[in-house]
């Protein structure tokens, strides 16, 4: 979640305001060197890496926002976020990859900032780095897991985040079903919402969701990113200097970045990433071996699955997507997404009207929309005359049937215990026409990433 405040930065950047306005607004970053002193660093690659930190800052947080968000507890001083962020060269491309801040790591050999004690390298979790050796450490530590140099450093406070929402007007969310943690007050039913701060808020430090944990909560963060990329890039901040004045402050208030991360750097990567929307942009999480290593002295850690996690960070290097390259667009109307592939769904047709050839046009419809379909239609049986489509199934095949239904709109479905794997669809007098429908978009290639479209609302 800090990465999207960051991120929207060079976002907002693209609109081309001009050097006066970032000018004074770089003036609002506090400046840090985390690459000072540093040596042995990983070989550069091609395009931009950008380690992106969040901070516990609920101590800036007001009382009455404390108790209505549920921000108890004293703030740890570490980071609760983490994400490394691949600008690729040609600026058209931006891959987001979450680092769990409980992830297993190898602290290197360091001085303690706070007590300043000398640490041999030692097992950790990766969000200690921050708490024992700020910036500095956090950056070593992620290059040394990960083989990536970072290029530029950005530390965003936990409390500008409800800020940078409302200045961007909030922000939509689809769910598929309903979210609700007792832990952060979340509370959304199935469907589209419209997110203020605090809502968001809540809605990206949820835990206690599902089974997922932090996990699933990266997830949220992540699709949380793409909608406020897809509010940005497209709810006019771009082409309003007095908003894009506002929100950039709101952002930038309380942001940290190094030496080199300035007003030329910005608006040049501004220019170059003109155009940019949530599908130039792509989110993975690294791949977990074991979600629960215990390490004496430290508890239950995340381990990475070292080879796949070799292979992402070596694309990231080698300035590669993560997602498979986008089909082209179909013609016509958008096609209906359904959770299981037409092509799999076996179907007999039958005519429950008087219609003369109706159940054989059906019968091609379907089979132009991806239906394993008979291609032998037949009369309904009983002869009489049906004035609502039905898809009959066996209940083992109900995920089938469901998409079926939705080449149907209005189609009524009735479960038939034993009747196997074909479905039965009888057509009514209701019937106007088959809609085209297509599996959901699931392929994620190797490292199991999505494009920013894939997860913001239809």
């Amino acid at each position: 979640m800090r990465m999207a405040t960051t991120l929207s930065v060079v976002v907002l950047a693209a609109g081309g305001i001009g050097h006066a306005v970032v000018t004074s607004l770089d003036t609002g970053i506090n400046r840090i060197d985390p690459f000072k002193d540093m040596k042995n660093r990983p070989q550069a690659g091609h395009g931009m890496n950008v380690l992106v930190v969040g901070t516990d800052g609920r101590d800036r947080i007001t009382e009455e926002e404390r108790k209505k968000y549920r921000l108890g507890g004293a703030p740890c001083h570490c980071t609760d976020t983490v994400m490394l962020v691949h600008i690729s060269e040609d600026r058209e491309r931006a891959s987001v990859v979450s680092l769990p801040r409980d992830s297993y790591a190898e602290m290197p050999e360091h001085t303690d900032l706070t007590t300043g004690k000398h640490h041999h390298a030692h097992p950790v979790k990766l969000n200690a780095a921050y708490a024992e050796g700020g910036p500095s450490l956090t950056v070593r530590t992620v290059e040394s897991m990960t083989g990536v140099k970072i290029d530029h450093y950005l530390e965003v406070d936990f409390t500008s985040f409800m800020r940078t929402v409302d200045a961007v007007g909030g922000v939509q969310i689809c769910t598929a079903k309903p979210l609700k943690d007792s832990y952060t007050g979340l509370d959304l039913a199935a469907g589209p919402h419209e997110l203020d701060g605090g809502q968001a808020l809540q809605y990206v430090r949820a835990r206690h969701v599902d089974g997922a944990a932090d996990i699933g909560r990266m997830q949220r963060q992540q699709k949380f990113l793409a909608a406020l990329i897809d509010r940005v890039t497209g709810g006019g901040v771009l082409l309003n200097p007095v908003r894009f004045r506002e929100v950039a402050s709101t952002m930038l208030s309380s942001v940290r970045a190094d030496q080199g991360f300035g007003t030329q750097q910005m608006l040049a990567l501004a220019k170059a990433m003109n155009g940019f929307t949530p599908a130039s942009s792509e989110f993975v999480s690294v791949p977990i071996g074991e979600m629960s290593f215990p390490v004496k002295g430290i508890g239950s850690t995340v381990k990475w699955d070292a080879p796949k996690a070799q292979k992402l960070f070596q694309s990231l290097r080698d300035d590669r997507p993560l997602t498979p390259a986008r089909p082209a667009a179909p013609k016509g109307p958008r096609p209906v997404d359904v959770d299981v592939a037409p092509k799999t769904i076996r179907v007999q047709v039958y005519n429950g009207t008087g219609a003369d050839g109706l159940g054989g046009r059906v019968d091609t419809a379907l089979r132009a929309t991806g239906f394993d379909t008979t291609r032998a239609p037949r009369t309904a049986p009983g002869g009489r005359e049906h004035a609502r489509t039905l898809v009959e199934y066996d209940p083992g095949w109900d995920r089938s049937a469901k998409s079926l239904a939705a080449a149907l709109p209005g189609a009524e479905l009735r479960p038939v215990k034993g009747q196997g794997a074909t479905l039965k669809v009888t057509v009514g007098a209701d019937y106007k026409a088959v809609t085209p429908v297509r599996e959901r978009e699931q392929q994620t290639g190797q490292f199991e990433a999505v494009r920013g479209d894939q997860v913001v609302c239809p």
